[in-house]
């Protein structure tokens, strides 16, 4: 064999190979990524169901009323994805209790998913695989039916979660800042808990 056709042979083993790597490469991250489904979930203890309903308010106690659930495909290096569904009700209140707007809104990227653990037992689950439940947090971005964008951050401190995760939503509407999550007070509240399920 020239020295010309042997250049051009391992020229055409590098490309192969090169193209195989990528090929095993992206079906890794494929196979690494999370799906997960999220729920702000209605509790009738110790029975956890689709269909709840969570608060979060401003320093000067204007709040806001989310309902939702949802699924996002986060991928296995991180960071963001737009492989999203779903979304919710809202309704905005002023500092004195009075309505001041409502409607839908609907999710349109995952900006950030982190995953704790997988929740010990004790809860009966009317959503999905019990095996599932997964405690840990999502950032959503969403758009509100009224044209306004934002973000919705659910946190799930579930049984079994590590210290540090805060049970509940947060959320902006525009520059409005609901950063203060109302936290869930006794089980016979039915409010304030959000639900992730992790497809093992």
């Amino acid at each position: 064999m020239n020295t010309k056709r042997m250049l051009r042979s391992l020229s055409l083993v590098t490309v192969l190979a090169l193209l195989l790597l990528g090929s095993a490469t992206t079906g890794a991250s494929a196979n690494g990524a999370d799906h997960v489904r999220w729920d702000i979930i209605s509790l009738d203890f110790p029975t956890v169901s689709a269909g709840g309903v969570a608060f979060a308010k401003t320093p000067d106690n204007l709040m806001i009323k989310l309902t939702g659930s949802g699924t996002f495909v986060a991928p296995a290096s991180g960071g963001t994805s737009g492989a999203v569904t779903g979304g919710g009700t809202w309704e905005t209140f002023d500092s004195a209790g009075v309505s001041t707007g409502s409607g839908t809104y609907w999710v349109t990227k995952l900006a950030d998913w982190e995953f704790a653990n997988f929740q010990a037992p004790g809860l009966i689950d009317e959503i999905g695989d019990t095996n599932e439940r997964a405690n840990g947090n999502a950032v959503l971005v969403i758009e509100y039916s009224d044209g306004s964008q934002g973000t919705l951050g659910i946190g799930c401190h579930g049984p079994g979660a590590p210290a540090g995760i805060v049970e509940g939503v947060i959320a902006t509407k525009g520059y409005v800042t609901y950063w203060a999550a109302q936290p869930p007070t006794t089980p016979d509240v039915d409010a304030n808990r959000t639900l992730f399920h992790l497809e093992k």
